[in-house]
């Protein structure tokens, strides 16, 4: 029996869920929780094979959720389960110990497949996804700075009010963005926003 404990803000989300999932014979649905800080004490509580974590939760984000449940248990293995699949997001949840990364619009199919896959100890990820994430682990890493500053320009920021802002030089910005565009693969401010926010770099409020 796989037991499964489910993360999600949306109580219907949830319900639903586990609904569908306790159809099949070996899933059990042992603990839902909606915020990721919930989530890492009914962890320690009920010790289910598989976390099927939302990436969007209030307060800490699923990826912080993850790293909080991955300290309390090394080998605890979690999916997470996401509307969105922004690279920066992607990266953040494997890097803070989640074995896949799943869409919401997948099928009822792959989800449990999914989730039957991480609790055998094995990792899971989308071709798709799979493919996007060799592409930015070959590729150039956006420096701390850098996401500063793409984060102004984001925000219609010029460079000389970037460099006040920073307390760098209007012409350091200058390399800065031009340095940016470069690993972003743009050729404007304009593209280098719209990618950065396609990314996960620059967050909307």
């Amino acid at each position: 029996m796989i037991s499964i404990m489910l993360v999600d803000d949306h109580f219907v989300v949830r319900n639903g869920l586990a609904t569908s999932l306790e159809i099949e014979p070996d899933l059990k649905v042992i603990a839902t929780s909606d915020t990721g800080e919930n989530a890492a004490t009914l962890y320690q509580q009920h010790r289910p094979t598989v976390v099927l974590m939302d990436m969007q939760l209030p307060g800490i984000n699923g990826a912080e959720a993850t790293a909080l449940i991955r300290d309390l248990d090394p080998d605890a293995r979690i999916l997470i389960f996401s509307t969105f699949a922004r690279d920066e997001e992607i990266v953040a949840a494997l890097d803070s110990g989640a074995s896949g990364y799943l869409q919401k619009t997948a099928t009822r199919e792959e989800l449990i497949t999914a989730l039957r896959l991480v609790a055998s100890g094995n990792r899971y990820l989308p071709s798709d996804l799979a493919q996007r994430l060799t592409h930015l682990q070959t590729g150039p890493t956006i420096t701390p700075r850098e996401r500063e500053i793409i984060a102004l320009v984001a925000q219609g920021s010029a460079n000389k009010e970037i460099g006040a802002q920073l307390g760098i030089s209007e012409d350091t910005v200058k390399q800065h963005v031009s340095r940016i565009l470069q690993k972003l693969g743009v050729k404007d401010r304009a593209q280098a926003t719209a990618e950065a926010i396609r990314r996960g770099i620059v967050k909307l409020d």
